[in-house]
Order: structure tokens, then C-alpha cells, then sequence
């Protein structure tokens, strides 16, 4: 069947998010309240993109940028590709730093193809587009926050990602700590080692069970529900500001993790009034985004255009 696009551009706002969430390594993830907005539209040639806020200036122009990218791989799965195509980012997640900027871009790439398709929800549903974000980004613990909103727990079968959202206790309010330094989660992923012992296997698994519970019924357990022995430490060496962080924190009795493959810090219960982390750190409380990625048509408004719009900073 050819494949037919909408004249009109469309804009898909997508929000951050922090995976693992200490033990639920590669299948827990959190949406959060700061956004990037991302808008594009068919042209009758080439490909062009703008970017403002985060990485402007530093991220390509072309066919090379995760946008564009992702945007091709769901054309293909949509059935052909458009002529051009005008691609508008407007970034304002922290790039490199734990927070789901790549897979932010993945998502509203596969969201803006799909909107820009006639009758792309039909030949795309939510699921194969969870599936198609899961394998470019290579694993579904940020895409399915960003997709879906919320809490969620992530998992992979022979078919692909799957995953659910779940409702957060309304006392959970995160704070993070975002460095100056970036971090690259292949070299994260690198430090990991090939085995673990089985003893810590067994107690990071039932620390994300117990973390499921806390996050949507029990806060009061976070703390005990947030210990890992799966990534953090084997991380450590390489991120030893984040590391000293995290442990200042929870020996503050603050429920915090590496966010991602950092060097973020998350804290999943309320930082102490009067804990200075130094000035090497951000300090954002950002709420939970109950909505994931939402999809809009038309172009980017004022508001959209402001790199500093939407996000909750403090």
C-alpha cells in the first residue's frame, strides 16, 4: 500500500526520564517533568534540522541527528519515505547525563513519522512503537517512560520491548543532581562485568520487587528498596563524584541511585534542607510526568520555542 503524508507539520513534546532506578537495572524507568518539544514536516527535498537549548551547536544537522534518524527507521516500518523533511528541536533534557536525552530523541522520532503518515496510527500502534524504540535504542528501560508516562516496568520478548505504566504514591517527589560532566552510557556499560555472584544477583532482584511496591504504595521503604549491587559499584571508578554523592545522600537516609548510566544523581525521597552538594551540581526537583510523549499538529508555538519553557527548575 503507498504510503501518503499530511501536508501539515506536527510537534511531539517528550518527556526526560531516569532508568534503573538502582536494582531495576535495563526494566525500571520514571518519566519526569522537563521536556524537549520537536516538530517537523515533509518537504520536497533534503533534510534539514535546527536545534536550540542543549546541545545546539554540538548535534548534527542532517540525517546524522537521532531525530531524523529515528524518523527514517519508522518510515520504513510505515511503508516509504517522504520527499524531505524539516525537522525543528527545541532541547532542553541535559544531553549525556542519565536523563533519556537519546531516547527522548528516539521517541518523538518515531512519533513524528507516525503522525506524518495518513494513516499511521493504524499501520503503528503504541506497542510496535515501543518495540521499534526499544531496538534502535537497544534496550526499553528509558523508551517506555518517555512513550508512556509514569512509572514503568520494561521487559523484552522474542517478539520485543513490552512494557506497563504504573501509578507513583503521590508523596514521591525526585530531585536531581546533574553535573557539568557528561557521561556515555557504552563506556558505563563497559565498566559492567560479564557475571556477577549469585548472592548479588539474588538480593538486587528482590530489591526490585520490593522497589515496585515503594514507588506505588510504600515510600517509606525506598530507602531499602533502592539497594543495587547489579551496576552502581562496578560504575563507581568512573563517575566518583556521582558515586560520593549517592552515598552522602543515603547515609542521609535519602533514597538515592545513579540516574541512568549517570553521572546524574536521583533522589527519590526528600533531600536534606541543608545538604550542599558543591557547585559542580544542578539541583532540579522535578515531578513526575504522568503523561508520556504527546503529539500535537502544527508547528512550535512561542512558549515551545523557549529552551527553558518547560522544564521545572530550582
Amino acid at each position: 500500500m503507498p504510503t501518503n503524508f499530511t501536508p501539515d507539520p506536527v510537534r511531539v513534546r517528550v518527556p526526560a526520564t531516569s532508568a534503573n532506578l538502582g536494582p531495576g537495572f535495563d526494566a525500571l524507568g520514571l518519566a519526569l517533568a522537563l521536556h524537549d518539544d520537536v516538530a517537523a514536516e515533509v518537504t520536497t527535498g533534503g533534510v534539514t534540522v535546527s536545534v536550540t537549548g542543549e546541545g545546539a551547536g554540538d548535534l548534527p544537522d542532517d540525517e546524522r541527528h537521532l531525530v531524523v534518524s529515528a524518523m527514517r527507521a519508522a518510515f520504513d516500518e510505515l511503508g516509504g519515505q517522504p520527499p524531505g523533511l524539516a525537522v525543528e528541536c527545541v532541547n532542553r533534557i541535559p544531553q549525556a547525563r542519565g536523563l533519556g536525552s537519546s531516547s527522548a530523541a528516539i521517541v518523538a522520532g518515531v512519533l513524528l513519522a507516525r503522525a506524518l503518515v495518513v494513516d499511521g496510527e493504524r499501520r503503528m500502534d503504541d506497542a510496535a512503537a515501543l518495540r521499534l524504540a526499544a531496538r534502535i535504542e537497544g534496550h526499553p528501560d528509558n523508551v517506555a517512560p518517555c512513550l508512556l508516562g509514569g512509572f514503568t516496568v520494561a521487559w523484552t520478548e522474542p517478539a520485543g520491548a513490552r512494557a506497563v505504566s504504573l501509578p507513583v504514591a503521590d508523596s514521591v517527589r525526585p530531585t536531581v543532581f546533574v553535573p557539568a560532566e557528561r557521561g556515555l552510557t557504552a563506556t558505563a556499560r563497559a565498566a559492567l562485568p560479564p557475571t556477577v555472584p549469585h548472592h548479588d544477583a539474588a538480593l538486587t532482584a528482590g530489591r526490585a520487587a520490593l522497589l515496585v511496591h515503594a514507588l506505588t504504595a510504600a515510600p517509606e521503604l525506598l530507602l531499602p528498596a533502592t539497594v543495587d549491587r547489579l551496576h552502581q559499584g562496578y560504575r563507581a571508578e568512573g563517575m566518583p563524584q556521582t558515586a560520593a554523592l549517592v552515598d552522602a545522600l543515603r547515609g542521609a537516609g535519602v533514597a538515592a541511585v545513579v540516574s541512568g548510566a549517570g553521572p546524574t544523581v536521583l533522589a527519590l525521597s526528600e533531600p536534606p534542607a541543608d545538604l550542599d552538594p558543591g557547585t559542580d551540581w544542578q539541583v532540579w526537583r522535578l515531578p513526575i510526568e504522568a503523561h508520556g510523549a504527546r503529539v500535537f499538529r502544527g508547528r512550535l508555538g512561542h512558549a515551545e520555542r523557549d529552551p527553558v519553557a518547560a522544564g521545572r527548575k530550582s
